[in-house]
């Protein structure tokens, strides 16, 4: 959540900073606002609440030109504390103005924070935790004139996950930034230095990139980066290489974001698998765990929220099946809460989009204190979970812009797969050359997926047919369930509507009682060859459904003729293993839940009240 650019260089602050906000409005938010140092003691401020559009509407009413510098600031902010109101948008400035910061995160402890303000006489003119830190660095630069020392002894004081950024005006020629469980990236250009919570901000100026460590502060100026530790200790960076250009981050002709990530899935899976087959054996991008270690292993917990929590629940039958060990899937703001039974033997799979999920990383943090191992599946490269965990394997999905996760998805589903066939390579559970099959098989499913995209417009018909629905069910059985599940988020995610997953099997126990007249009720069908036991009740299941009125949309493998006098509308999936079916079920359900809010008036984009990165609980 939130979106934070910095620069230092040679271009105009406010072009780059603006431009920096345009790529994370993905992220999620309800006011933006921008800062320039336009000069020794000068400090230019502009902030309003909506969309970053209001503030470039802004920016042109008061004159650009006031703007102008060549270093600056600039924030999307999701309203923790206080409305999304003018007032509330971020930088925040002391009472001199000569200080400016903006935050992402939250800060625990700010309310006994202002009230040491306040005490002291100091009003503060918004409602958020923000504020009071530019109020403390105003304070504390007085006393030391040294920004980066200001923002260490400031950072000591404050709990909770945050990002800080911030300028003063008697030194216009650096920006300084902290972080703690929270993301923020330096990129490195010619002349120039960029701060941001993630690489897209700056992607067209430069791919050179630096992640910050917990509890670090840097100081970016024209001429490069400072990392320090809060005691101002010097401390190690780790550069790395974006592998990705600009254009991977537009819309390349599409009509939004979400179809054109949702049309890349092929390419997503087939990087995600990219060189983890070598001589025979899977391996993993960092593994600083011994095949004994995992041969060691007696229990995996998978532990992970919202739509990777769903990649967690495929994971549980391919890895129980391939390995016989017992799996648990944990919703991870639930998982340190309830006290889970760990030890050195147990292995936790993390997984998470960004690597920075605050509910995932305390998961993480929870299971190493109890001495379990931890496996990160992550598509961000140098986040802080996998910096935590003892092995890492990234998924390379390239930059998702639309909030709802779709080419994540699969590529997580991917590369949870994978960590089950390392868990059996180094068991002994499965042979080489079975190994060899499974994997073979995956790295199939591209092509698979391609072929399912063929149908996209029809599927995108049929969803505009269904804008006027007012709740949609959806039921699956065995890997189907986690696909149902995943459906009804999306429609949820996208269109505002009412949409439950549920596992077939409990139709009777509850759920057919919303059965009624008309109403769309989305079936993934197993396939008849592989699961042909669970396929016959599933069309008993239809049969009782469409009986009582619904209108029965149907994926089912190709040529699954006994499902079809059961189907009001039929979607062919190609015949894949029955663990791989979920790369192939999932696609439709993500086009229909797209063209459902388009239909409906809604940017598929940008769902309300939803961010990208979920960095605080």
């Amino acid at each position: 959540m939130c979106g934070i650019v910095g620069y230092v260089g040679h271009r105009q602050a406010l072009d780059v900073v603006v431009d920096g906000l345009r790529r994370l409005e993905y992220r999620g938010y309800d006011s933006a606002g921008v800062a320039v140092l336009t000069g020794p003691g000068q400090l230019a401020v502009e902030r309003k609440a909506g969309r970053l559009a209001n503030l470039e509407t802004r920016l042109d009413e008061v004159g650009r030109d006031g703007f102008t510098g060549t270093a600056g600031m600039g924030h999307t902010r999701w309203a923790t504390h206080g409305p999304p109101v003018d007032r509330n948008a971020h930088p925040h400035r002391d009472a001199a103005n000569r200080v400016a910061v903006v935050h992402n995160g939250i800060i625990e402890n700010f309310a006994a924070l202002r009230a040491e303000l306040e005490a002291d006489g100091v009003e503060l003119s918004s409602d958020t935790d923000t504020e009071t830190v530019a109020h403390l660095l105003a304070r504390e630069y007085d006393a030391t004139h040294d920004l980066p020392a200001s923002m260490r002894t400031v950072c000591c004081r404050l709990t909770g996950a945050f990002t800080l950024v911030a300028t003063h005006v008697d030194e216009p020629d650096l920006i300084v930034a902290a972080r703690r469980s929270s993301p923020l990236v330096v990129g490195v250009g010619d002349g120039e230095t960029f701060l941001a919570s993630d690489v897209a901000a700056f992607i067209e100026h430069t791919r050179d990139a630096v992640e910050l460590g917990q509890d670090q502060v840097v100081t970016i100026t024209r001429d490069g980066y400072h990392v320090t530790d809060l005691h101002g200790e010097d401390v190690e960076t780790r550069p790395f290489h974006v592998d990705w250009d600009l254009s991977a981050a537009e819309k390349g002709g599409h009509e939004y974001f979400m179809l054109k990530e949702i049309e890349e899935q092929p390419e997503a899976l087939a990087d995600t698998l990219r060189g983890h087959f070598v001589d025979g054996r899977v391996i993993l991008d960092e593994q600083r765990m011994t095949d004994q270690d995992l041969r060691d292993v007696d229990k995996v917990f998978v532990v992970a929220c919202g739509t990777a929590y769903h990649s967690g629940l495929v994971a549980k039958y391919a890895i129980e099946h391939w390995t016989r060990l017992p799996v648990e899937v944990e919703l991870a703001s639930e998982f340190r809460y309830r006290d889970p039974v760990l030890d050195r033997d147990t292995l936790v799979v993390a997984v998470s989009q960004s690597g920075e999920t605050a509910d995932t990383l305390e998961a993480v943090r929870h299971a190493r204190e109890q001495k379990a191992r931890v496996l990160a599946v992550c598509n961000t490269n140098g986040a802080q979970i996998p910096r935590e965990s003892d092995a890492v394997l990234y998924t390379h999905a390239g930059p998702e812009v639309g909030v709802a996760s779709t080419k994540t998805f699969l590529a997580q589903i991917a590369a949870n797969l994978m960590v089950g066939l390392a868990l059996a390579q180094a068991r002994g559970t499965k042979y080489a050359d079975e190994i060899a099959r499974e994997f073979n098989e995956l790295a199939a499913m591209p092509e698979a997926v391609r072929k399912v995209l063929g149908t996209i417009e029809r599927v995108r018909d049929l969803g505009r047919s269904l804008a006027d629905a007012k709740a949609v069910l959806f039921l699956g059985r065995h890997v189907g369930y986690p696909v149902a599940l995943e459906g009804a988020l999306k429609l949820k995610e996208l269109a505002y509507m009412h949409a439950e997953g549920f596992a077939a099997g409990e139709l009777k126990h509850g759920p057919i009682a919303l059965i009624e007249e008309g109403l769309p009720v989305v079936i993934v069908m197993p396939s008849p060859k592989g699961r042909a036991v669970l396929h016959a009740k599933m069309v008993s299941n239809i049969s009782e459904i469409q009986a009582r009125g619904a209108h029965t949309i149907v994926l089912a493998e190709e040529g699954d003729e006994a499902v079809r006098p059961f189907a009001d509308e039929l979607i062919e999936l190609p015949a894949v293993p029955t663990l791989l079916q979920p790369l192939v079920a999932t696609v439709p359900l993500q086009v229909l839940s797209a063209e459902i809010a388009r239909a409906r008036g809604y940017d598929v984009d940008k769902p309300r009240n939803l961010a990208k990165s979920v960095t605080v609980e």
